[in-house]
């Protein structure tokens, strides 16, 4: 894809159906993507030249997500000066607290957002990725508004069925 806003890196293609969940609240947003695979330990070249190119070809975030040792938003945020957002993934006997901890326990001077484990990590990047940009694009803040308008409601709602 030429000129995506995120870039969204895979450890492996066994991430992909967590990871939908980022690209399809990106693509709710209006806010265009691309979904890759390259992985820090198996294909740790790929990776860095995906972390290092990125910018140039118009990207403005990156989000990375793996599992296990998770050290893919870490390679890449060393590759980047774009602001990368770790998704820590559930694939191990330790059920994602493994990932957790490789994606957030970062160096200075190498910073990596974290969200949390799994399927509601991959919205909250998406939406984490949204918020960066919505700094530069007032109609994309309004989006923002909107949502947060609407999930509001839905609590309201709720609240008031429960009531009766």
């Amino acid at each position: 894809m030429n000129n995506p806003q995120v870039l969204i890196i895979l450890g492996s293609s066994s991430d992909l159906q967590v990871m939908e969940g980022a690209e399809k609240t990106l693509k709710e947003f209006g806010v265009s993507c691309e979904v890759r695979i390259a992985s820090a330990h198996r294909t740790p070249h790929k990776a860095m030249k995906l972390a290092s190119s990125a910018a140039d070809n118009g990207t403005k975030v990156v989000i990375a997500a793996a599992g296990y040792a998770a050290h893919l938003a870490g390679s890449i945020a060393a590759h980047t000066t774009l602001p990368v957002i770790g998704v820590p993934l559930d694939a191990s006997a330790l059920n994602g607290f493994d990932s957790l901890l490789s994606t957030v326990q970062m160096p200075a001077g190498v910073p990596v957002a974290t969200v949390t484990i799994g399927k509601s990590g991959a919205k909250n990047a998406a939406i984490l990725a949204v918020q960066i940009l919505a700094h530069s694009d007032d109609a994309l803040t309004e989006k923002l508004k909107k949502y947060k308008e609407d999930m509001a409601k839905k609590v309201d709602d709720a609240d008031s069925k429960l009531a009766r």
